[in-house]
């Protein structure tokens, strides 16, 4: 990939007939090393997030080895980007063919599960294997998600002593696992969920090796400012503390928003303007799907190859290049009112769910790669207000 200081540089010299993915690899690192260095446990990234070649090449540079992957083709970009990396198969629900390959070509042996037959699909695809770890994903609340995910997924309260008791005699190692929702807000959730399993483990009477407190850790976004990262940490690493757990016991999280929403954006062209409307060449079929599907906020700002574009900001709202009428982000997205075609709308904190959400749709949705090697949005892995976040997170214990 070319890689410039700026967007602006990069617009000065590339005039692409397509959208432009942005990739900051070094903001990928920052939060790859600020997991690694802050979170008491194991820090699986989830592949599902985004499993561009760059991105895994970043994250494993970056001294990251541990891998949540849902599918054969993850685990493949994987295997071909993160030597000796260790995967672990966290989707509840997989195919036997998919467990076969993943234990007998990719070596893997952290299975997900949260039904009984999903169980027995596990150990009949890996040939009753006994080296294998399984991980019972539990159903919880989503208190506090902004995108909440529950409702798929997930054991209830009233099965999950029954199927720990049924796997517990068969397998080396025992965990469980739940998932907060994604872009969680609020640092206690995981205090909740894990006073749950406390509850659980206590009623099943095992031994538990593991507890994976899933993704969901917040970024920050236009209307949706977390608090500080390290007030999650905290609360989590408390309230593991508490649990009825044997002293070998590990602790892990799965994020991947979190991990590379801040390295990447996408830079798309005004094609036409007309009124309050501006049409763009990326969209809801594209890297845009949670923006226009979701309605979720991103950070946007001009970029105008030469002059200054007006002060005054207006709401507009943006199409996008297919002839589907859905193809829209309603925002208001407030830019320059003097806005017009061939003017560069860069739309931040897409690394996450961004590109790898792409279709073909009506011929559009394929995107040049680059490099910037600026840090043009805020990050949440500021380590400056490291003590002041752990200041106040100790007025509450």
């Amino acid at each position: 990939m070319h890689s410039y200081d700026t967007p602006w540089d990069l617009i000065r010299q590339e005039q692409p007939d397509r959208p432009i993915a942005v990739c900051r690899p070094h903001l990928v690192r920052q939060a790859a090393e600020w997991f690694l260095t802050h979170f008491s446990g194991d820090t699986l990234y989830a592949v599902k997030a985004n499993p561009a070649p760059w991105v895994l090449k970043t994250l494993y540079s970056a001294a990251m080895r541990h891998f949540d992957v849902a599918s054969t083709r993850e685990m493949e970009a994987v295997a071909a980007y993160c030597p000796d990396a260790v995967m672990s198969f966290m989707h509840p629900v997989k195919s036997r063919p998919a467990i076969e390959r993943a234990y007998k070509e990719f070596g893997i042996r952290t299975f997900a599960y949260d039904c009984e037959a999903e169980l027995e699909k596990i150990f009949t695809a890996t040939g009753n294997a006994k080296d294998l770890t399984l991980i019972l994903r539990v159903a919880v609340s989503n208190q506090g998600a902004e995108m909440p995910i529950d409702g798929k997924f997930g054991a209830t309260a009233f099965e999950t002593p029954t199927l720990l008791r049924d796997a517990r005699s068969r397998v080396e190692r025992l965990g469980v696992s739940f998932h907060p929702g994604s872009q969680c807000m609020d640092p206690f959730a995981w205090s909740a969920h894990c006073e749950l399993l406390s509850r659980l483990i206590t009623e099943a009477d095992v031994d538990i090796d593991i507890v994976d407190v899933g993704g969901g850790f917040p970024v920050s976004y236009p209307g949706k400012e977390p608090p500080a990262l390290h007030r999650f940490t905290a609360a989590i690493r408390e309230a593991f503390d508490r649990m009825p757990l044997p002293q070998h016991a590990e602790l892990w999280c799965e994020p991947g928003r979190a991990l590379v929403a801040e390295g990447g954006s996408i830079l798309t062209e005004v094609h036409l303007v007309r009124g309050n409307s501006v049409y763009i060449n990326d969209g809801a079929f594209g890297s845009l799907y949670d923006a226009a599907h979701c309605d979720w906020p991103y950070p946007t700002r001009l970029i105008r190859s030469s002059g200054t574009p007006s002060a005054r900001l207006k709401a507009f709202k943006l199409f996008g290049p297919t002839c589907d009428s859905e193809d829209v982000i309603k925002g208001p997205i407030f830019l320059p009112e003097d806005i017009g075609e061939g003017d560069m709308i860069e739309i931040g904190m897409l690394g996450a769910y961004g590109v790898t959400m792409q279709t073909r749709f009506n011929g559009y949705g394929e995107t040049l790669d680059v490099v910037s090697r600026d840090a043009p949005w805020g990050s949440v892995f500021d380590t400056r207000n490291e003590l002041a976040s752990l200041d106040w997170f100790s007025r509450f214990q």
